[in-house]
């Protein structure tokens, strides 16, 4: 809506075009550049620099002041390759209405483009083409591209595969009519297409804000209990290529994150199942993946051990460091002994039930935290039971005073 406002109005405004590959950032800025009869000038950040800016910045001054008087647009593709000082350079003249700048970028702006300049455009996320969109592609490149006729199902994979992507669909379907022609197919089956794409025809992108997306995702779904949902995100993202050691990795960051001492098997069935992809390998290796992503999402959950080494890191940083207590100082020499230090420790084996009651283990004059809350789920029920016992023999021991 905005965006068709800008365009009725005849006002042009630096914008950032957020959205993935092939939803239409650069024809949108060419149909901008159009309609309101700007040069139109692009850089791409993959391979310009400072000195394609001051290039376009010239250029910009010359159709400014020259006969024609026209404006000028600057399309920056890939803007987030550009570093902060690149990024810069567009402010001052973006400021002074030299040219309406337009940035295209795959990547989340928040964090890829300069907060200054950021904030003098307006952010647009363009979102994915769906399957009618792209269904509608298909049937306008048959006559361009001299397609043969096209099954439905191989249409349907077509579609499926272009991902919202239609740069990528038109790109293969120009491929395919190169390939129909030189085999004269008369028709496009679903199994000739497979033949002719192969591996293309995954559709993950293994780099970008799509990774990040669908790991969370995965994490997500495990954390929340659902196994089916768990199992087709893995399943996505090793259909798409994602490295299954690093995938072996993140299941092993779940199992500590999110399961903890609720269920202590899910940190072994996650090491496990790292260790059996390194035996085996794709595909037989990927089974081990999919049991143990199906394991952690039916296991109790807990987030006890995860956020207690948070807290401790949170105060070990503030607190800095104070002396470890003579008692709990090891003595091997005799002149360490004659310093007092291990000086009335007690050793847990010779007391009762192994457990030194009242015996603190802090360092003098520290308030002793409450790191680990383990929480009212699996293993850590008894945890906690465990826990409560030693208090109150702790408390029982210790003088009133504590």
């Amino acid at each position: 809506m905005a965006l068709r406002l800008a365009f009725e109005s005849g006002q042009p405004h630096s914008c950032i075009l957020w959205g993935p590959p092939g939803v239409g950032k650069t024809t949108i800025a060419r149909l901008m550049a159009d309609a309101f009869d700007a040069l139109f000038i692009t850089i791409s950040a993959v391979l310009g620099g400072i000195k394609e800016i001051r290039d376009a910045v010239e250029q910009a001054m010359r159709v400014r002041d020259g006969l024609e008087q026209r404006r000028t647009i600057v399309f920056v593709d890939e803007v987030h390759r550009f570093n902060k000082s690149q990024q810069d350079a567009f402010l001052p003249h973006v400021e002074s209405g030299l040219f309406t700048f337009i940035g295209a970028t795959t990547e989340n702006p928040s964090f890829e483009v300069n907060s200054a300049l950021l904030s003098r455009a307006a952010v647009y996320v363009l979102q994915p083409l769906d399957e009618t969109d792209l269904a509608k592609i298909v049937a306008l490149a048959h006559a361009e591209y001299a397609l043969p006729t096209l099954e439905e199902i191989a249409i349907n994979r077509l579609v499926s595969y272009a991902d919202g992507d239609a740069r990528r669909l038109i790109n293969t379907l120009e491929t395919l009519g190169v390939a129909a022609r030189q085999e004269q197919q008369t028709e496009i089956t679903d199994a000739w297409l497979m033949q002719v794409l192969g591996e293309r025809m995954r559709r993950y992108d293994k780099g970008g804000d799509q990774f990040f997306d669908s790991i969370s995702a995965l994490h997500k779904s495990v954390r929340g209990s659902d196994p089916d949902a768990a199992l087709y995100w893995l399943v996505r993202m090793l259909d798409g290529g994602a490295e299954p050691k690093y995938m072996a990795r993140r299941l092993i960051r779940m199992a500590s994150e999110d399961i903890g001492l609720a269920d202590p098997r899910a940190l072994r069935m996650a090491l496990d199942a790292a260790d059996v992809y390194e035996r085996l390998g794709t595909p037989e290796g990927e089974l081990a993946l999919a049991e143990c992503v199906i394991y952690l999402a039916i296991a109790p959950k807990s987030n006890a051990v995860y956020k207690a080494f948070n807290a401790a890191k949170a105060l070990v940083k503030k607190d800095g460091s104070r002396p470890v207590p003579m008692h709990l100082r090891n003595a091997p020499t005799r002149l360490m002994k004659n310093l007092n230090y291990g000086k009335d420790y007690r050793y847990a084996h010779d007391e009762q039930d192994g457990f030194a009651a009242g015996e603190t283990y802090w360092p003098d004059g520290m308030a002793a935290p409450a790191f680990y809350q383990p929480v009212e789920r699996g293993l850590e029920i008894r945890i906690a039971e465990k826990m409560r016992q030693l208090q109150a023999l702790n408390q029982a021991a210790r003088p009133t005073s504590d």
